[in-house]
């Protein structure tokens, strides 16, 4: 049998001896309240202060902290992931707190989050090792949702980087509207906030000779459905060169399809919420930085999990279950993708 052409290419590219390979791991956590213990003026977050009915204090502020570190080292494998989305982030202290002040201080992170009017004070950030990713920018998109203007929701992140090959890289971070008042109800405001990505993807698109565009982030919807499958139009990954550069393609849809586990359990039932989506021009396999859909996983190690005693099975260890300190991780479950990074050795 004939080797693919793709496949020869990179194979004969390794061989010389004038190309390296490297881990790029893209990682998506929305880590449950990250609070500090603070109350902020004007924000929502008493119940997490140490008067509050949660009784928010120092000593589980830290141990929250070291639980996202054990997270995030322990996905990364042999490596630390390369990018790491989060959602629920309240303020740029938290973010430093677990950068600085847990076992993430020996991987040299930094980071960019946004300072939104979310009601609850919660924001959305992107971690970055700068020996794999240089920061060149940053803006903050606002979702100003239709017909409730004074409501308000998260902004979405959009960071501008470059990586190993010298190619520019796009990166947003979302958390879309909740499901709050009803799936069907509230889909309206996740479908906007898809369509202001949107637009922003196709500015991209019309300006870069190569637009690599990854999107990550909780979503609150399933990847077939309408937010992301018409209002993003992030549709499901092709074999080979077929992709569009164009177009949007969703690595959760497979995922989906295959009815593995979620990343969310609400009421027994898991739900994939959070997801990465990237642009045909990262699933070109001549292209020297590529995604590579088929490492699109749920990470679900068995710490992370504990016993249902409501509705059977596994569900995510969380910081709290209902009101009661449970001491654990999030109820979420983190999302990856791997990407090929081969770049010539000087």
């Amino acid at each position: 049998m004939k080797p693919k052409p793709a496949i020869a290419f990179l194979s004969l590219l390794i061989c010389a001896g004038t190309y390296a390979q490297h881990p790029f791991r893209v990682m998506f956590y929305n880590v449950e309240n990250l609070f500090d213990v603070e109350d902020e003026p004007g924000k929502q977050d008493d119940e997490f202060t140490p008067g509050g009915f949660r009784h928010w204090n120092n000593h589980r502020y830290y141990r929250k902290l070291n639980n996202l570190a054990k997270v995030i080292t322990s996905l990364g494998e042999w490596e630390t992931p390369a990018l790491i989305g989060m959602c629920e982030v309240e303020n740029e202290k938290t973010v430093d707190d677990l950068t600085l002040h847990t076992p993430l201080k020996k991987m040299s992170y930094r980071y960019v989050m946004t300072d939104s009017d979310d009601a609850r004070g919660i924001d959305v950030a992107l971690l970055y090792q700068r020996d794999r990713f240089k920061y060149l920018a940053h803006n903050c998109l606002p979702v100003v949702l239709p017909g409730a203007p004074q409501r308000k929701t998260r902004d979405i992140l959009h960071v501008t980087g470059e990586v190993a090959t010298g190619d520019t890289l796009d990166v947003f971070v979302c958390h879309f509207p909740s499901r709050r008042g009803g799936e069907q109800e509230s889909a309206p405001k996740r479908r906007h906030a898809a369509t202001v990505v949107r637009a922003e993807v196709e500015r991209l698109t019309s300006v870069r000779l190569r637009a690599n565009i990854v999107i990550m982030g909780d979503f609150n919807d399933e990847p077939s459905s309408g937010s992301l499958s018409e209002g993003l139009e992030a549709i499901l990954p092709e074999a080979g060169t077929k992709n569009d550069r164009t177009k949007l393609y969703n690595l959760f849809l497979p995922v989906e399809k295959a009815s593995r586990r979620g990343s969310f359990k609400f009421r027994g039932e898991w739900n994939l919420l959070d997801q990465v989506i990237v642009s045909g021009d990262l699933l070109n396999p001549l292209h020297p930085f590529r995604a590579l859909p088929e490492t699109a996983t749920v990470f679900q190690a068995d710490f992370l999990l504990t016993r249902d005693a409501s509705h059977g099975g596994k569900r995510p260890r969380k910081t709290f279950h209902g009101y009661r300190y449970e001491g654990g991780y999030s109820d979420h479950l983190p999302v990856f993708v791997d990407f090929l990074t081969l770049h010539r050795l000087r």
